[in-house]
């Protein structure tokens, strides 16, 4: 029972942030119009929970990039500044969006490097989906991490939107996002 105790104390207080910013992705995939245009790509976002601000040594700066915590630096303060923020850094920006347990932001955006199997075990035991692309493997693989507690990314190819938790994944293709709360559907 100790150990059901740590997984849930673990999760409980990340289940509203990850809510967040599974909702914000979604909004956006179903705000965007052009899926279909051709050359043209949607926003394209990639967070990082991570319960410890200890992410260096699996990640690497991503140069501009960053996330502009002047005008939103924690995830649940205003939901309608990180919707904003989102929008913006998902056209503009490229690289991981890092968010601690507490929802705190981090300005720079990274690279996320692929681990070796003997640095995180299971990592050789994952499976990749044919629709899967770097930046998705990438959150997979990182999901499997010690201090990573979700991973969610926005594709800018086709719109889905991937939860990713201890190296499983929940996809929602753009067409099922909502659900029967879909909206106009």
């Amino acid at each position: 029972m100790e150990e059901l105790d740590q997984v849930l104390k673990k999760y409980a207080t990340s289940q509203d942030l990850m809510d967040q910013i599974r909702y914000v992705a979604e909004a956006l995939s179903m705000e965007f119009d052009k899926w279909d245009d051709q050359y043209v790509s949607g926003p394209s976002l990639y967070f990082l929970v991570v319960a410890e601000t200890d992410f260096e040594s699996y990640t690497d700066p991503l140069g501009e990039n960053v996330w502009p915590t002047d005008r939103c630096k924690i995830v649940l303060d205003s939901p309608e500044a990180f919707r904003r923020v989102a929008e913006d850094v998902g056209f503009s920006r490229d690289g991981a969006i890092v968010v601690t347990g507490d929802g705190t932001i981090q300005r720079q955006m990274v690279r996320v490097r692929s681990p070796h199997h003997a640095e995180v075990p299971g990592v050789a035991e994952l499976e990749y989906p044919d629709w899967m692309g770097t930046k998705h493997m990438s959150a997979l693989e990182t999901s499997l991490r010690q201090n990573v507690l979700w991973a969610i990314t926005l594709s800018e190819e086709d719109g889905r939107v991937t939860t990713y938790l201890d190296g499983t994944y929940q996809d929602y293709p753009r067409e099922e996002i909502g659900g029967r709360w879909r909206p106009g559907g």
